[in-house]
């Protein structure tokens, strides 16, 4: 695989709004928000049930290449690999108002579900939607039912859910059928990936590679290692007969999500990861389906065949296959009306087979986007406002940045081993925004608690990633205990622990990570359980450098580090975990600093 790219390292940034708003050129019944990164149908009706997806940037087509009539109504699209934000998210649900309700549909990653479920519950806060649901996309097998904590993986076969479900609301389907169907559709869905090696990541060094004598089975969509390596290397019959027995073997007690009878009506999805030509891609699929019919019984009522969600340009595929009989039966439907659906037009641009429909003046919405419509600061009055000493304030703030920006080289280093290498970059951006906010904005200057916080949530809901979405969240429920509270004293621990721990509390509600899991919650978690108990920010500082080298003797149970081998671990700490930990020292460092002077 070449590591070689047309944009050089230094360009890596440029790509996705380019590549978006070369998409919108071509196709010009879509629009593009490029402040946010979202793609949404001009012609989207607000009478219907709105349908939007997104995630990291470098699967396409997916998601931006799915958006039309009949599909999907919006996109946000976010860093290549990562999760897009909150605001991203907000501005894509703004952008396909809809009277009926709104269906966020993700692949299950945890900074996918998160800042979903942030602006999902955002928008329910603003009264943008009737109704709002979450549905991750859970179709992977490749690991046992014992190992998951979190549901099974989104992969491509998610593709058919979407465009069954786009179908259904552009028909008519009310937003509780349109919910039965995506669910029933998702719960008949499974797919396995194998790859030949990693993708290469457009400014990213020091990729690993797979041996060239080494088949991987169960990789998934962002250079997750697999969590089987077939060496020697097998034949193709061998690997499609290692891949079918994962997905159709009812034996496999551990795996056996989807049950396959004789005259269930089946389809099959190949998807090229990127890397593969179509010649060797369409004679693997004919393997696929010579071995579905003879091992198996299973005799496809429709085939799909081509690039639908990549890996960048990663040498693999992914096989999926989804049992409309079944989802037909659990939505309480006839198998017609999903196949119905699956072919019926759309105007998508990377849906095969598409149709651009002739749309009336009367289906044209008028779309008004206000972009700064996402800006959460809120005027808090007088009498309500926390104040302290203003220097104190910027100490504080200023020396929790700076420290943290400073471990950025240890925090990439270390999670280009456990994740995907931009833990350190997103650290060290959100430190250097509120820095700036600092000097430029004058945002301690006044003392203010709340302007100070408002500003610094602002900042974060940029981040992306998990670790974004899980500061977002605690934040923002800090924020608001705060205002509940009824002490307004600045310098009041109890005031400040009390709401640190209501935070954490509804923070557990949109995520399972808890201490000893080996993420950011092994810091969090036990810095606000101790602050709370010793009301001494200090000594809380000290269980949080505990909790954050200790994190280096843990198992990660979440997360893409998981599917890492435990000899890759090297006993180092978890990123996420230890920028916490960089924060709070640095905000200790600025206390006692502002105190000595």
């Amino acid at each position: 695989m070449s590591d070689k790219h047309y944009f050089p390292e230094t360009a890596a940034n440029q790509l996705v709004p380019r590549a978006l708003r070369a998409l919108v050129r071509a196709n010009t019944h879509l629009a593009l928000v490029e402040s946010e990164r979202v793609v949404y149908h001009k012609h989207h009706r607000s009478s219907k049930v709105t349908l939007i997806s997104g995630g990291g940037s470098g699967h396409e087509p997916a998601w931006a290449g799915y958006v039309g009539h009949g599909f999907l109504d919006g996109v946000a699209c976010g860093d290549i690999f990562a999760s897009p934000s909150m605001k991203q998210v907000l501005t894509a649900v703004k952008s396909c108002p809809s009277t009926e309700g709104t269906i966020l549909l993700i692949t299950n990653y945890t900074g996918d579900k998160l800042h979903f479920g942030l602006a999902a519950e955002r928008a329910k806060a603003l009264g943008l939607c009737k109704n709002v649901v979450v549905l991750p996309a859970t179709d992977d097998v490749s690991i046992p039912r014992s190992e998951i904590r979190v549901g099974r993986r989104g992969m491509p076969g998610h593709v058919i859910t979407l465009k069954i479900i786009g179908a259904a609301a552009t028909a008519g389907s009310s937003f509780d059928e349109c919910v039965k169907i995506g669910k029933a559709v998702n719960d008949s869905l499974v797919s396995i990936g194998s790859a030949l090696d990693h993708c290469h990541v457009p400014g990213r060094r020091n990729h690993e590679h797979i041996g060239k004598d080494v088949c991987v089975i169960g990789a998934g969509i962002h250079n997750e290692p697999g969590v089987q390596k077939l060496s020697p290397f097998p034949s193709v019959e061998d690997i499609i007969s290692h891949c079918l027995k994962l997905l159709c073997d009812q034996s496999d007690k551990e795996r056996a999500f989807v049950q396959f009878n004789k005259d269930d009506e089946v389809v099959l999805l190949i998807n090229n990861y990127g890397g593969l030509s179509l010649l060797e891609l369409g004679a693997l699929s004919d393997e696929v389906l010579i071995q579905l019919e003879k091992t198996w019984n299973i005799k496809p009522v429709r085939i799909f065949c081509g690039t639908f969600e990549t890996s960048l340009n990663g040498p693999g595929f992914s096989i999926s296959l989804s049992n409309l009989t079944q989802a037909a039966r659990d939505a309480g439907l006839q198998t017609t009306d999903l196949l119905g659906y699956l072919d019926s037009h759309t105007s998508a641009p990377h849906w095969p087979n598409n149709y651009q429909p002739a749309v009336s003046q009367d289906d044209s919405v008028d779309q008004k986007i206000v972009t700064n419509a996402n800006d959460i600061t809120k005027a808090i009055a007088a009498e309500n406002d926390i104040r302290i000493d203003p220097k104190l304030l910027d100490a504080v703030l200023r020396r929790g940045c700076e420290t943290a920006i400073a471990a950025e080289p240890r925090l990439t280093e270390w999670d280009m081993v456990m994740g995907d290498g931009d833990c350190g970059e997103a650290v060290k951006g959100v430190g250097e925004a509120i820095v700036a906010l600092l000097d430029r904005s004058k945002i301690a200057e006044e003392g203010s608690v709340f302007k100070a916080l408002f500003s610094i949530i602002d900042a974060v809901d940029d981040m992306g990633g998990t670790l974004g979405a899980i500061f977002g969240i605690f934040l923002s429920s800090f924020a608001s205990e705060l205002q509940a509270a009824k002490s307004k004293d600045g310098m009041s621990a109890e005031l400040y622990s009390g709401a640190l721990v209501s935070a954490a509390e509804s923070l557990k509600a949109y995520t399972s990570a808890r201490e000893g899991d080996r993420t950011v919650m092994d810091v969090l978690l036990p810095f606000v359980q101790s602050f709370a108990q010793s009301q001494d920010f200090s000594a809380a500082v000290k269980v949080a450098e505990e909790k954050a080298e200790g994190s280096r003797d843990l198992k990660p149970k979440l997360g893409r580090a998981t599917y890492v081998s435990e000899d890759q671990h090297q006993r180092l700490p978890d990123p996420g975990a230890y920028a916490l930990y960089e924060m709070l020292r640095g905000m200790q460092l600025g206390m006692r600093t502002h105190n000595e002077a």
